[in-house]
């Protein structure tokens, strides 16, 4: 019997201009590098509250799917946000401010600093502002909170009341716009640039990188953290990550590349066939805009414009692209939270279950499976990048809460 159903569409681009085998490049490197990652380490890991997050070995959902290995990096607990953007939007507010307090005669100030209120009335003069689906803008939210800034937060039409209060609640204001996520990205960076606030994007374009530049080094700490826990014996042969932007697919990506070299894992980028920017890029050798209305239940991943620096990576380092309805994400949402072949119950999100939908579709399909090398003896490692982040949702879904999940593991 299928895992979950077998008739739901796939589309595959392979990339033609990826290059297996090869060392990481200086065009990578000039986004993602080792000494940026040592200082995002260093940085992330000294916050208070943190803590590395599981990596769930799935043996009972593997051995059903027909792989050998199949763990799940479970992001949904992460600084008690929710997801891994807890990573990235709060470091690139901390690395803002700092630069932004040392251009205005406040040098050498340091995250503990600002948590222990020194330079609280320099701080409270700088206000940061993004658009968001939901997870990031939470992290830039709670960033703020911590760090003591203010903090506008741009919404499109279909983000949830859910997400809009998680955002609230870490005292940003919230501003709902009209249109997709790539109309509020377009209205946050005009406002801001009107009224002198300072953009912490998840996404780039030109003229605008080195926040985004940030927000991606700090995907890199659950990378590593990754890397540290899978068995030196079994390294993982694919990994199948959300797309979105690109910005977490480049991180795990680019990372990966580096610590492995030309040995790295095959990496497969997911989207919803809704929203999928970067499989048409790949498809057009280039950026591409996805136009519509990107309506896909993967909130996370609904944006019509690839990150330009994201693609600066995944235009050689990803290997390939698929798209997956949104009924897929659902039946994989269900198939966590049931655990399989006796594996505990695992919470996750709409958008986290993008990379599980590609690889079991790929499975079911055996030409499909040959394309990606994919077969008995792979080791497929997946990044569970959020937990119930509209508990709403999750549970109109899933048919119970996820606290009953939690409660069944």
């Amino acid at each position: 019997m299928a895992l979950i159903s077998e008739s739901w569409p796939v589309a595959h681009v392979a990339n033609a201009h990826a290059r297996p085998g090869a060392p990481i490049g200086p065009r990578q490197l000039a986004v993602l590098n080792a000494e940026a990652f040592s200082d995002a380490w260093r940085e992330i890991t000294s916050w208070p509250g943190y803590a590395p997050t599981p990596l769930r070995r799935l043996d009972g959902l593997a051995a059903a799917a027909g792989v050998g290995r199949l763990w799940y990096k479970d992001e949904s607990g992460r600084f008690g946000l929710g997801s891994f953007k807890a990573l990235g939007g709060a470091y690139a507010v901390l690395r803002l401010l700092t630069g932004e307090l040392s251009r205005r005669g406040h040098a050498g100030v340091t995250a503990a600093d600002l948590l222990a209120g020194r330079h609280r009335e320099a701080v409270a003069e700088i206000t940061v502002t993004c658009a968001t689906d939901g997870n990031h803008g939470r992290s830039v939210a709670w960033g703020a909170q911590q760090f003591g800034c203010r903090c506008i937060i741009y919404i499109h039409a279909t983000v949830s009341e859910a997400r809009r209060d998680a955002i609230a609640r870490y005292g940003a204001e919230v501003i709902r716009v009209a249109g997709t996520y790539d109309d509020a990205v377009r209205q946050a960076a005009r406002d801001a640039e009107a009224e002198g606030r300072f953009v912490v994007s998840d996404t780039s374009y030109p003229g605008y990188t080195e926040v985004p530049r940030d927000v991606m080094q700090g995907y890199t700490v659950m990378v590593e953290e990754a890397l540290r826990q899978l068995p030196a014996d079994e390294p993982p042969t694919h990994i199948f990550i959300q797309g979105g932007v690109g910005g977490l697919a480049a991180a795990v990506c680019a990372h990966f590349w580096l610590r492995t070299g030309g040995q790295r894992p095959r990496l497969v980028v997911v989207e919803p066939d809704q929203a999928a920017c970067l499989f048409e890029s790949a498809r057009a050798g280039e950026p591409t805009v996805v136009q519509g209305g990107l309506d896909t239940i993967m909130a996370g991943l609904a944006c019509g414009e690839v990150s330009l620096l994201a693609w600066e990576v995944l235009d050689e380092g990803a290997d390939d692209f698929l798209t997956v309805p949104d009924g897929a994400a659902e039946e994989c949402m269900r198939l966590l939270a049931d655990g399989v072949g006796g594996d505990a119950p695992v919470v996750a999100g709409e958008s986290a279950v993008a990379g599980l939908a590609g690889t079991l579709l790929a499975l079911a399909r055996p030409e499909l499976a040959a394309a990606l090398g994919l077969g008995p003896g792979s080791r497929v490692l997946l990044f569970g990048s959020e937990g119930d982040t509209d508990p709403e949702l999750y549970a109109r879904i899933v048919g119970r809460s996820a606290a009953a999940v939690r409660r069944a593991a």
